[in-house]
């Protein structure tokens, strides 16, 4: 990859083109660019997804991987690359229990644990990958890929942190560590007797999803830099800064997650910051504003604003309504996510 420009063309932003030359970003700095960074180049919340996406998938030589559009089947011999957020669990304290526990009881309790734990993956469309003992390693993003699994993976981990405390089958209250992780890595499929049975993932996020597990105090959910970063503004965060890890040369940054941010949606998260003027909708938000009153005329009205993700709709609808802060009206917001699309939640 020669240059910037390359790499945006390559995928499909070439229109950022002149606005990352004027503000002299290269290959070299791309890595450090954040959410924040990107809206005050005026970059598309769609397209702002899709950069730190593909930023997030630089190798060392600074070449973004093109994504797979379907999942084909793949032969023994061969892997498939993927953009992954891994989560892996652990159950705090499992050997003093079954010190204390008749060895039945220990096999309740830990048929509870997995139960409970393959609810809430499901629940967040996670894949179990593997269980190990009293530790589980979860894929999210395989083998079907969503714009927001690092989001859905944070939302897991804390909801079981507080499912898993719940379980009162013994006299204690349990508590596990979770370590999540995102990036690049190869899909293998392990063969017993050259016969299939798992797919498993090849590369250092896993590494480092199992490091962070190990780091984390009881009852914590730490994240990389990489998945904190595909969900600023989702979350509460506490930068616990540099951290040295086993295997690693150089620290490594780490975040514990503290619980969510509690905005009122996805768009106002991802924009914590006061949004840039909008530009070129003039004729989309004089439309909006004679319809508004023909509506307050009692004549009645509905508008539906439809477009591809990322051109600014959310945008629109947010403008408007401060057109309308003087005037007497009910701001009614409903979310829909892909994840539901199937069913009447």
């Amino acid at each position: 990859m020669g240059d910037v420009t390359e790499w945006l063309e390559s995928i499909g932003l070439s229109e950022y083109v002149q606005r990352f030359v004027e503000n002299g970003i290269d290959l070299s700095v791309l890595g450090d660019l954040t959410e924040q960074d990107l809206k005050e180049l005026g970059v598309l919340l769609g397209h702002r997804r899709k950069l730190l996406r593909a930023i997030a998938e630089l190798d060392d030589a600074a070449r973004p991987k093109p994504a797979k559009t379907a999942i084909e089947p793949m032969r023994p011999d061969e892997g498939e690359r993927r953009h992954l957020t891994v989560m892996f669990c652990d159950l705090v304290g499992s050997t003093a229990l079954a010190a204390q526990l008749d060895p039945e009881d220990m096999q309740t309790l830990i048929g509870a644990y997995h139960t409970c734990i393959t609810e809430v993956i499901s629940r967040y469309q996670g894949k179990i990958a593997r269980y190990m003992g009293d530790g589980v390693l979860v894929y999210f993003g395989y083998p079907r890929a969503h714009e927001d699994d690092a989001e859905q993976a944070v939302r897991a981990a804390l909801v079981l942190v507080d499912a898993i405390a719940s379980i009162r089958n013994v006299g204690t209250t349990l508590q596990i560590r979770v370590g999540i992780a995102t990036g690049t890595v190869v899909v293998t499929e392990l063969l017993i007797d050259n016969i299939p049975t798992e797919r498993a993932v090849v590369g250092e996020t896993p590494n480092l999803a199992a490091r962070l597990q190990a780091f984390a105090e009881p009852g914590a959910v730490l994240i990389c830099a990489s998945t904190r970063r595909l969900t600023e503004g989702e979350f509460h965060h506490r930068d616990l800064g540099p951290v040295a890890l086993k295997g690693w040369a150089e620290p490594v940054r780490v975040y514990q997650v503290l619980g969510m941010s509690r905005l009122e949606s996805r768009f106002e998260a991802t924009h914590s910051a006061k949004l840039p003027p909008l530009f070129g909708r003039e004729e989309e938000i004089e439309l909006l504003l004679r319809r508004w009153r023909q509506a307050t005329q009692d004549e009645g009205r509905v508008v539906t604003l439809t477009g591809e993700p990322g051109i600014g709709k959310s945008h629109i609808a947010s403008a408007l309504n401060e057109r309308l802060q003087d005037e007497s009206h009910i701001t009614l917001r409903y979310f829909c996510s892909e994840h539901h699309t199937h069913s009447s939640c």
